[in-house]
């Protein structure tokens, strides 16, 4: 006697069914997510409630009523928050670019560097990544700051070069550019020095793809980019004016300051990260088959030929991921800077503004959103240069 097996499942509970206990499980996550939230958001509100502090962003409109110490826009004490917020965001900006480019140009070297056949030059780049990459940044911060520049003399013993630069204690002071009835025609001709300089080096590319003939792009380049802006210069007069500094009685006035604060964080935050970025550099050098160099040096290429022509494209690819990683870490460590009080977002925004008008919720939430965007924007940008480069099969 032959028996068959009932192909329906017998009816039993809810949980003795997977797919209805899978979905029964999610609906009871979101609902506890939910709840979690809404329990958040009312406690909230109504401490801010019982504390008779508002919310919303209204705030941004009110006087802000301090100083500011360096600001690269207009600013006085009479201005809004909202104005305090743009300058933080390019304090900020200004530490994460010129740290990245810093940190780019001096990880290259020691990345280069750690493979030379120099023993010297290989052991002190050795020595400098062993180093740097040890010492905590907030470390390296204070210590350009607190021991490097704080012993310098005050503004009346000031070291100058030239009665044009100072350097005391207070930063670097140096003669800062007017604009002149020239500028304007001055620009255009850099942009136009600039756009003749792209199409020569495309048209001089597609030549040398097409017939194997190699222009010298790069000093035909510079004759535009001088005599253009110079001719400029001669029919119209200089583009700007110089505000020079000078010593009064008790400070330097005149002329653009860099203060100690941001040559310290600049300096810290790029002498750190590039010690991450010369082993990312020589990984991915290393990474390039032997059989590459050799052929390269069979076509007579010299050795700096090579690296750059040859080694250096191909160990991008390598390369290109973890500077990406490196790039996002120092944009994010440029928040350290508040230790040593530079006015970046985090001190001027989620610090003093937050402390004068107990806006808490909106500024930390503006900050967050202010980093979280430079950090999507830097991944943006490198992970389109990773896909350009990228090696494309057939």
């Amino acid at each position: 006697m032959r028996t068959t097996l009932d192909a329906t499942p017998a009816r039993g509970s809810l949980l003795s069914d997977p797919r209805a206990r899978a979905w029964l499980f999610q609906i009871i996550a979101v609902a506890a997510v939910v709840g979690i939230g809404w329990y958040l958001f009312h406690n909230t509100q109504t401490n801010l409630a019982n504390r008779g502090i508002t919310s919303g962003l209204g705030f941004l409109d009110n006087a802000a009523g301090f100083g500011i110490s360096q600001h690269l826009i207009d600013y006085s004490e009479s201005d809004s928050y909202g104005r305090v917020f743009w300058i933080g965001l390019l304090n900020t900006l200004l530490v994460s670019v010129l740290g990245i480019v810093l940190a780019t140009i001096l990880g290259f070297i020691l990345g280069v560097a750690r493979l030379s056949s120099n023993w010297l030059i290989r052991q002190l780049a050795t020595v400098y990544i062993e180093t740097f990459r040890n010492i905590p940044p907030l470390l390296q911060i204070f210590f350009f700051y607190f021991a490097v520049l704080a012993p310098l003399p005050g503004p009346r013993d000031s070291l100058s070069l030239g009665d044009l630069f100072f350097v005391n204690n207070r930063g670097l002071q140096m003669p800062a550019p007017l604009a002149a009835p020239g500028m304007w025609p001055f620009l255009v001709a850099v942009a136009v020095a600039v756009l003749a300089v792209v199409i020569f080096a495309v048209w001089a590319k597609g030549l040398r793809h097409a017939t194997g003939k190699r222009l010298p792009v790069f000093w035909v380049s510079l004759a535009i980019l001088l005599v253009v802006p110079g001719l400029t210069v001669m029919i119209v007069g200089a583009p700007f004016d110089w505000e020079v500094p000078e010593l009064q009685r008790f400070n330097i006035r005149g002329g653009w300051v860099v203060i100690p604060e941001l040559v310290s964080i600049v300096l810290a935050l790029s002498i750190y990260t590039a010690a991450f970025i010369g082993e990312t550099v020589r990984a991915g050098i290393q990474s390039v088959s032997h059989g590459q160099t050799e052929a390269a040096s069979s076509l007579g290429l010299s050795g700096g030929q090579t690296l750059r022509l040859v080694v250096i494209p191909q160990a991008l690819r390598v390369i290109i991921p973890p500077l990406t990683s490196q790039y996002l870490n120092l944009a994010k460590n440029s928040s350290l800077a508040a230790a040593i009080g530079y006015p970046d977002m985090v001190s001027l925004f989620a610090g003093t503004v937050l402390n004068q008008t107990g806006q808490a919720i909106e500024t930390m939430a503006i900050t967050m959103s202010v980093y979280l965007a430079i950090s999507i924007s830097i991944s943006l940008l490198m992970n389109w240069y990773n896909k350009r480069i990228a090696l494309i099969e057939r």
